[in-house]
């Protein structure tokens, strides 16, 4: 029956790639707060402990493990160790690195850098736990973040939108493949919010002014507006949601 219980991720153990700050902060907190125990990954240890305090002082169950998702060998060795000792029950996969730059002027290795980290590192990520759901039987979810670049061209960010957009093709044919498995793999697309990585897009004021007119709602995402989405494709309420991609964008691609 239809109830608040079905929002509930009590006994559930999350992963939250790229889970030290911004989105992916905001996302660990939500699910959290939701009732799951909330596992983060970053780079380095130390970027982790701004959002173990955060979920600490929400009396949320946390812990923290060092990733960097464009080492496929260290990402499965670390992934099996995690879930050996804390099943993984639901994944997102947050870990983006974008670097805006003239397709001119696009070398192989910013190219790598950022197909590896959005695209690569997103599959591998959702393979090793996969395995583990499959191999428990008891099913899962993966989010997976895309972008409003999975669905328009965006001038000088060639390479992210090409990671993007072949992460929304990758969440339609892996959710097709694993149900099977009872994982169900969904994802979402943020729209304009204000993060570190996107800071220099927002300190251009006429850019600001510009992109608020193509925005319906008049208004940049914010911290608050991300998690809802994330706990819906995470929980039982979206028992029959797979293969699909939810906007968060103020109404931008609807409007365009």
């Amino acid at each position: 029956m239809f109830g608040p219980a079905m929002f509930d991720l009590t006994g559930k153990n999350a992963l939250v790639t790229g889970g030290s700050r911004g989105l992916g902060q905001a996302i660990a907190l939500a699910l959290g707060r939701m009732g799951a125990s909330v596992c983060v990954s970053a780079r380095t240890e130390a970027a982790l402990e701004e959002t173990l305090n955060m979920l600490a002082a929400d009396r949320i169950p946390g812990r923290g493990v060092v990733l960097d998702v464009r080492d496929v060998s260290a990402t499965k060795a670390a992934l099996a160790a995690l879930g050996a000792a804390w099943p993984i029950d639901i994944l997102v996969n947050n870990a983006g690195f974008e670097n805006v730059a003239p397709s001119l002027e696009v070398d192989e290795a910013v190219w790598d850098s950022i197909v590896d980290t959005n695209l690569k590192g997103s599959f591998f990520c959702s393979q090793a736990v996969a395995r583990q759901m499959a191999a428990r039987g008891a099913g899962g979810a993966i989010v997976n973040l895309c972008s409003l670049t999975s669905y328009v061209g965006i001038p000088t960010a060639v390479p992210y939108g090409a990671s993007k957009t072949g992460l929304l093709g990758m969440t339609r044919a892996l959710s097709a493949e694993w149900a099977a498995h009872g994982i169900r793999v969904n994802a979402i697309a943020p729209g304009y919010f204000r993060t570190d990585m996107t800071e220099g897009f927002y300190a251009d004021e006429a850019w600001a002014k510009g992109m608020l007119g193509k925005i319906p709602q008049q208004r940049f995402g914010e911290m608050d507006d991300i998690g809802g989405a994330v706990v819906f494709l995470a929980s039982a309420a979206s028992a029959y949601i797979t293969g699909q991609c939810l906007p968060i964008d103020g109404g931008y691609l609807a409007s365009i």
